[in-house]
């Protein structure tokens, strides 16, 4: 779990990124949270958009990714989602107290 202190932090390091998925009309699908999850592994600190077409809320969006990954949630603001997961092997990001 973040403290306020760290998002604050992780949404910083991220306002410079480009989302790197995109969630479409499809949904959230087991795939997609695989991909998610490798990628992740690498990167630690991820946006991911999700388009206008989508049916399902980003909110609900952003709950399934989380789950399915089991990263932390960063924000939502507007379409975007902002994903956290410490990698095992890479890690790059080291988090305020």
């Amino acid at each position: 779990m973040l403290t306020g202190k760290q998002k604050s932090f992780l949404r910083s390091e991220a306002h410079h990124l480009n989302p790197i998925f995109q969630v479409g009309k499809g949904g959230v699908n087991e795939n997609m949270v695989k991909q998610i999850d490798d990628v992740l592994e690498a990167r630690e600190l991820i946006k991911v958009s999700v388009l206008q077409n989508c049916e399902e809320d980003r909110n609900t969006v952003a709950d399934k990714l989380t789950k399915g990954t089991g990263a932390d949630l960063v924000q939502v603001i507007g379409n975007t989602i902002i994903l956290y997961k410490e990698s095992r092997e890479n890690k790059q990001i080291v988090l305020p107290k």
